[in-house]
């Protein structure tokens, strides 16, 4: 069973736990400062956009790199995704899948070797800005607006992987979410960090018309961000009377469904949750949950749509 990540990584200042594992943050930064880079990956016939994060969990990765492979369809650029491999992952996997060729292997490098050999141009990683052993030709850094950096520490201190200071080295960041607090992000990067590409998003839900807002709902995820979740829900009018949150990228049993089909029987409410969970529920069981389906809204779309076309016809 994952475990969901400590509270206090999201408190605006670090705590009393968040002081007593710096020393163990510090060492760990280190470490990543003096990483060697072995073996670097970079291939002249397929260019690279890695779609990653700072933050972990929860920052719009996935949708973000869908809505990529939908700019270069329409630019008809023969277009692949590539994820590593993680048992726990497969939600996103097949989420993938639905929009293009999705090259999976447990080594990055790997899977771009074999989208190379056949014939694709542009490769688009749902992850990996970590992953030192490809040099990406652009990397967009995505956090989303409810926790953004949360106590600003790198793990297990804070939410962090690596350092905020590492942003100018990626040059491009997203921000997604409901667009209830872009003023203060902006004045956040504009006074920190005012050489960057800073880009806006917001979640559009796709089938709100198949559901009925007059009906009352228990709202369950096992993702990264589950308040951001109930905001959107909330502001497009759902009456929700309960909401279970379970760790991102969590595995249900089919215990833990019966339990959440037994507690909607008990409050005559219907059951919702997002595209992802639906992905990790058995097919028995779907029939009975409704899935809430989303895509990604990009205010700064003909600014994106310039650097792919650029990156393309640098071939």
């Amino acid at each position: 069973m994952k475990l969901k990540k400590p509270k206090f990584w999201d408190y605006k200042k670090p705590n009393f736990l968040s002081n007593f594992l710096f020393p163990i943050s510090k060492f760990y930064e280190l470490v990543l400062k003096f990483q060697p880079n072995k073996n670097i990956k970079k291939i002249n016939s397929i260019k690279t956009i890695c779609v990653g994060n700072i933050y972990i969990g929860g920052t719009g990765k996935t949708s973000f790199s869908i809505e990529l492979m939908k700019l270069c369809d329409k630019m008809q650029i023969k277009a692949c995704f590539i994820k590593k491999f993680y048992s726990d992952q497969i939600d996103e996997q097949k989420l993938l899948e639905k929009f293009g060729k999705t090259f999976i292997n447990k080594s990055r490098s790997k899977a771009l070797d074999e989208a190379a050999k056949n014939g694709f141009k542009i490769a688009i990683f749902d992850d990996g800005l970590q992953d030192k052993s490809i040099l990406y030709d652009i990397s967009f850094v995505c956090f989303n607006e409810k926790n953004m950096f949360g106590n600003k520490r790198i793990i297990p201190s804070g939410p962090l992987r690596e350092s905020l200071d590492n942003l100018t080295k990626y040059k491009n960041v997203l921000i997604s979410g409901n667009q209830n607090n872009q003023l203060s992000i902006k004045n956040f990067f504009s006074e920190n960090f005012g050489k960057l590409n800073l880009f806006n998003s917001s979640y559009q839900p796709i089938n709100l018309n198949n559901f009925n807002l007059e009906k009352t709902y228990l709202v369950f995820s096992g993702i990264g961000n589950h308040n951001t979740f109930l905001e959107m829900l909330t502001q497009n009018k759902f009456k929700i009377v309960k909401d279970l949150e379970y760790p991102d990228h969590y595995s249900y049993s089919k215990r833990d469904i019966k339990k959440i089909l037994e507690l909607a029987k008990s409050l005559n409410a219907e059951i919702l949750t997002t595209e992802k969970d639906y992905m990790r529920i058995g097919e028995n069981f779907q029939k009975e949950i409704n899935c809430f389906k989303i895509s990604l809204k990009i205010d700064q779309l003909d600014e994106i749509n310039d650097k792919i076309k650029k990156l393309y016809e640098s071939i």
